[in-house]
């Protein structure tokens, strides 16, 4: 198909989607009728109709020359980088997990380990083609008239509008990923290189293209130092039987595909699938690695969700009910061993997943400040409950933490704010600003009520 037939059949699309979101009576309910999420905002399935945007779910157009992409905001991240590895590019960043999307992770938010030199997602849009809540379709740039929507979209979570097409930077890969395990024995020596390698951006006089790390323990802490090369000695192959988060304790250097490296968290939910058996060797080997991904380990959680299995057999043992502790939270750097000292004494929860960033520019709705360091800390998993504590007790405990630390909370999972604690976080008054803009009739949901009360 030609790049003319493959933009008329974008443009067929809008207008077909457009005239559905016309459709819908107001007052009703608009969701998206998606069959994949990463959210873990657990809430019983809407009967609202749901807008139907499998028809953008393509990668456009890759210019190799001018290093960019023209994207539909349903791709999903494997797609895109299958449509452009072969040239030699990727995005900018990455999100961990294959079925993530292009537009998710700018109306999200979405962290990899090149964020601690090229920030977030969306920081590489170059343009953005929105339907909004009044049911227009404008395109939205840094400097245009919709410039406004452009800054304040991220973390708006489809709220303001859906991203149909975006334009991305991309960057050049090499073949090879090289990769150095370096342990160190508290957080407080692994807060002060964070930083160090964050400014300087090499290692050893190498240059450091990705940075992430691994805490198994208060004195076990390990940051990934990795850089592109031209050839490897070998490759690990983690889609199969070894896991990789295992191997950070056993290699001091290793070496993977660019791909591989792009993908070795998916294969295991970073270390989650062992909450299904899967690390257990029997297991793992009849597993079948088509279905070592984290989006067939979130549809077995969502099963478990709803029908509440071992919540009954946690019952029948006689044992204390389990809390869900999902996070991904954001502290300046140089707070981190505070928030990991808290962590390991009230949460318990290991491994946790760290990873640096900073922003480019200033995001209102997500206001870190720019060139200042943070570190993602992210957290996955389920913890007993005390006896006597009600069921949100960790998470409420860490979210009143991040907050006493200057730090910011993903609301892809639960949130417990006030209604006027939330908006502080969160520049109310921008939100409330674009919201009488873009959707003044209120036909979507308004950002406190999706993403704290769940509606």
């Amino acid at each position: 198909m030609t790049e003319l037939a493959i933009r008329d059949d974008h443009q067929r699309a809008v207008e077909a989607l457009r005239r559905s979101y016309e459709a819908i009576p107001k007052g009703t309910p608009v969701r998206l009728a998606k069959k994949t999420s990463n959210l873990f905002r657990w809430r019983e399935p809407s009967r609202a109709p749901g807008l139907d945007v499998s028809g953008f779910d393509k990668v456009l157009h890759v210019d190799p020359e001018a290093r960019t992409a023209d994207v539909q905001g349903m791709t999903t991240y494997e797609t895109l980088v299958d449509a452009t590895l072969p040239y030699g590019l990727m995005p900018t960043v990455v999100p961990q997990l294959k079925t993530i999307t292009l537009g998710g992770a700018v109306t999200g938010l979405g962290i990899e380990s090149t964020s601690f030199r090229l920030g977030l997602p969306h920081e590489a849009v170059l343009e953005m083609q929105v339907l909004t809540g009044d049911g227009r379709v404008v395109t939205a740039t840094r400097d245009n008239e919709h410039a406004d929507l452009f800054y304040g979209f991220p973390n708006s979570y489809g709220t303001l509008g859906y991203t149909l097409r975006l334009k991305i930077e991309l960057i050049p890969v090499k073949p090879f990923v090289r990769l150095r395990h370096l342990r160190y024995g508290s957080a407080e020596a692994c807060a002060r290189a964070i930083a160090e390698l964050t400014e300087a951006g090499e290692y050893e006089g190498e240059p450091v293209d990705f940075l992430d790390g691994t805490v198994f323990g208060p004195k076990e802490v390990y940051l990934t130092v990795g850089s592109f090369a031209d050839s490897a000695p070998y490759t690990s192959d983690y889609t199969g039987q070894k896991i990789y988060y295992r191997s950070i304790q056993q290699r001091s250097v290793d070496f993977l595909t660019v791909r591989d490296y792009i993908w070795r968290w998916d294969t295991d939910w970073f270390w989650c699938s062992r909450a299904f058996g899967v690390q257990h060797p029997l297991v793992r080997r009849v597993w079948p690695d088509k279905a070592k991904r984290s989006d067939v380990y979130r549809k077995l959680v969502a099963y478990d969700r709803r029908f509440g299995i071992v919540a009954r057999i946690d019952r029948w043992r006689g044992q204390r009910p389990r809390e869900d502790v999902i996070q991904d939270i954001e502290v300046p750097v140089e707070r981190l061993p505070e928030f990991l000292d808290f962590f390991h004494e009230k949460v318990g929860m290991s491994p946790v997943w760290l990873c640096p960033l900073r922003a480019r520019d200033r995001w209102p709705l997500y206001p870190l400040e720019p060139g200042r360091t943070y570190v993602n800390v992210g957290f996955w998993g389920t913890v007993r409950l005390p006896p006597g504590k009600i069921p949100e007790y960790h998470n409420r405990l860490i979210e009143r933490k991040v907050a006493a630390l200057d730090g910011h909370k993903s609301l892809y999972s639960t949130a417990f704010y006030s209604r006027d604690e939330f908006w502080r976080h969160y520049d109310g008054e921008t939100y409330r600003r674009l919201k009488e803009t873009y959707d003044p009739d209120k036909r979507l949901l308004d950002l406190y009520d999706k993403c704290v009360r769940g509606r």
